[in-house]
């Protein structure tokens, strides 16, 4: 015992005489690398037609130890675990990868309440009951097939490098609702890139997808509260009272505040958002994310909360978005790519049981969203071809899951081999959705407004351009 105390003193000193000019040279470095890959791949993907996330994703993917660490190992310890001066290394290999998980939540709260300030509430007013139908079915099928493979999947399942022995139930619970997710981002951007945004179609998915998020969201804090309780019911139900309760509170108590508060601000500034009132939304920002962190719930639900509460804020919302979005989308979001990709290593799949496992999800991702949605769209009035597109769009995983994945992998629910998997299986499924609307495009209401686009490199005539206009304007 005094040999371990003796060492563990031996490995706090080291880091308390580290110098921080080391240290910070190490995290500029590995920044750079990430920052230029994810920059790069976004543009070459944005050139073969798919959304620059996709690009991101592969780039972290391709900087991992997949591929970079398994071709160049020597280089790949320069970069992502070089020597600490006067540290050992498994304290150094320790202490690196903290870093940058602290960076990529914070990131993941900057991004999660810029989405939730984007989520539109009218869309759901205006088109809600096909839009609803198509979002639950959406969200049962997927669930339901992702369930069901986990009692195939446990066995296989290595341990988790932190908590040990999965648990079937929040297996269970974790890979329903990964399946389940569609990324309003990743899909809002696929839209607006191909020129559907304004179709009636376009506005069905939107909001199908809205809802898709918020129910989603809903039931992956659900499954947080109920595994970091360790399944205790009462522990279960005092978190699910706890974050009703401040769900309650944000939307009568500080709303109201914030509301008066912010159209005060950017009157008198001219409708952008100074200093002082960047500094009371960040001060916001992170009291949520405090609050649904010690409610045992992730932080990110509470920053997703304090944007879905203003997102009715217009002039807030663009004045937020000026200040927030371009250094969310240029430096963290490409550090949580990354770290993902650090996080995948494809060398996990030992053997062909593991690929068909893999395979096996990706199928019922894809199957999932396509019978779930397809089917209420059939339901809902839509033609076969029309709730094909439907389901296509709703299949985009993208980002939202890369961050349900993340939140399992911390949760303790998602070993190396899982989480691998899921990462493809995100990623196949955003990759597969341009390629799908392109597919089922012809005859449909979105041919003109995708040819109009550029996307295709083709053009329409002005009087093209009109006919198609009053096809692509919503009716619904």
């Amino acid at each position: 015992m005094s040999a371990l105390l003796a060492a563990t003193s031996d490995a706090a000193e080291s880091l308390v005489r580290l110098d921080a000019e080391h240290l910070i040279l190490t995290v500029l470095v590995q920044l750079v690398v990430i920052i230029a890959a994810a920059r790069t791949f976004g543009a070459l993907a944005k050139r073969i037609g798919q959304p620059s996330v996709v690009g991101e994703i592969v780039a972290g993917l391709l900087l991992g130890p997949s591929l970079f660490g398994w071709l160049a190992p020597d280089l790949f310890a320069v970069v992502f675990r070089p020597p600490l001066p006067g540290v050992e290394q498994p304290l150094a290999d320790a202490v690196l990868p903290k870093i940058f998980t602290v960076i990529s939540q914070f990131g993941l709260i900057f991004l999660m309440f810029l989405v939730g300030l984007e989520f539109e509430f009218g869309h759901v007013r205006a088109h809600g009951r096909a839009a609803v139908l198509i979002s639950l079915a959406g969200i049962a099928v997927p669930f339901a097939l992702g369930a069901g493979l986990a009692q195939v999947v446990h066995p296989h399942l290595e341990a988790h490098p932190k908590a040990g022995t999965v648990s079937l139930l929040g297996l269970t619970l974790f890979l329903g609702v990964a399946l389940s997710v569609t990324a309003i981002p990743v899909l809002g951007r696929i839209m607006i890139e191909l020129n559907i945004t304004r179709t009636r179609l376009g506005a069905i998915t939107i909001t199908a997808a809205a809802v898709d998020d918020a129910i989603g969201w809903t039931l992956l804090a659900s499954v947080a509260a109920v595994v970091k309780s360790n399944f205790d019911p009462m522990e279960t139900l005092r978190t699910v009272a706890l974050t009703a309760g401040f769900v309650l509170f944000m939307g009568v108590g500080v709303r109201p505040l914030l509301v008066r508060y912010f159209a005060f601000a950017l009157r008198s500034a001219g409708g952008s958002l100074g200093p002082t009132p960047v500094a009371v939304l960040f001060v916001a920002l992170f009291l949520c994310a405090t609050a649904t962190n010690l409610i045992g719930i992730f932080a990110v639900f509470g920053a997703f909360l304090l944007g879905a509460v203003l997102s009715d804020q217009d002039a807030l919302r663009a004045a937020a978005a000026i200040r927030l979005r371009d250094v969310v989308s240029g430096f963290f979001v490409p550090v949580f790519f990354t770290y993902t990709g650090l996080r995948t290593d494809i060398t996990a799949l030992h053997g062909g049981a593991m690929w068909l496992i893999g395979g096996a999800v990706v199928l019922a991702a894809v199957v999932g969203k396509f019978a779930g949605c397809g089917l209420a769209a059939r339901a809902s009035g839509f033609t076969w071809k029309e709730a094909g597109i439907i389901g296509s769009m709703m299949n985009a995983r993208g980002l939202m899951a890369l961050v349900a994945i993340n939140l399992g992998y911390e949760l303790g629910v998602v070993p190396r081999d899982l989480f691998c998997i899921l990462v493809i299986m995100a990623l196949a499924t955003t990759v597969l959705t341009t390629p799908l609307l392109l597919g089922l495009r012809k005859g449909t209401e979105i041919e003109g407004p995708i040819a109009r686009s550029g996307f295709l490199g083709e053009g329409l005539t002005a009087e093209t351009t009109g006919a198609a206009e009053k096809v692509a304007t919503p009716t619904c």
